[in-house]
């Protein structure tokens, strides 16, 4: 039977390793896990039927590139991710933080307001805020939504990981807040690193 609530439980741990379980009103996902990527609402190359066969237990999918497509108010006539991809499962989204390293070119950060993209698609401006990332994964129906982060290149320059830290610290807090209360559902930090 599954669980109405989002929770972790801890089935054994050793030395650096741990074994667990999260419980989510759409299944259980036996951590670690294998978390197959579906950018844009769905897996490269493979329907979901073979996904399930492989026995993944959760999918990832895009905060950036599902506001750009399939777009907000086309996941919405679906309720989310899991119908407009057919997939009853769990499914976590990531922030878009990557996509700030990733798409460095076409993007600024601004601390107070976010990260300014130039859409890759049509160069349309697109301002992903902690907020809206928020509001997208909301709108996505994610059941793990992830805070929104400056996720710097990799460099060994302490000055860039400190300000990364500090604009993802602040970044997580107003995620936090838009993200509310919703024993449902769950919203993880990110911790940065570097060289």
């Amino acid at each position: 039977m599954l669980n109405k609530d989002f929770s972790f439980e801890l089935i054994a741990q050793n030395d650096g390793a741990r074994l667990g379980k999260i419980n989510t009103p759409r299944g259980v996902i036996d951590t670690p896990a294998f978390m197959p990527v579906g950018t844009q609402g769905t897996v490269k190359g493979v329907f979901v039927d073979d996904i399930v066969k492989t026995k993944a237990q959760i999918i990832l999918g895009n905060t950036y590139h599902l506001l750009l497509r399939p777009g907000i108010e086309n996941l919405k006539k679906f309720n989310g991710l899991h119908k407009f991809m057919n997939w009853s499962g769990p499914i976590l989204t990531d922030s878009g933080g990557y996509q700030i390293m990733s798409l460095s070119k076409l993007n600024k950060i601004d601390m107070e307001i976010g990260a300014i993209f130039k859409s890759h698609i049509d160069g349309k401006k697109i301002i992903l805020s902690p907020e809206k990332s928020i509001q997208v994964q909301k709108a996505i129906n994610s059941d793990i939504l992830m805070v929104l982060d400056e996720c710097p290149k990799l460099t060994k320059d302490k000055k860039v990981l400190s300000n990364a830290i500090h604009v993802s610290t602040e970044w997580a807090k107003r995620s936090k807040i838009e993200f509310g209360k919703n024993k449902k559902k769950a919203l993880f930090g990110i911790t940065q690193g570097g060289l």
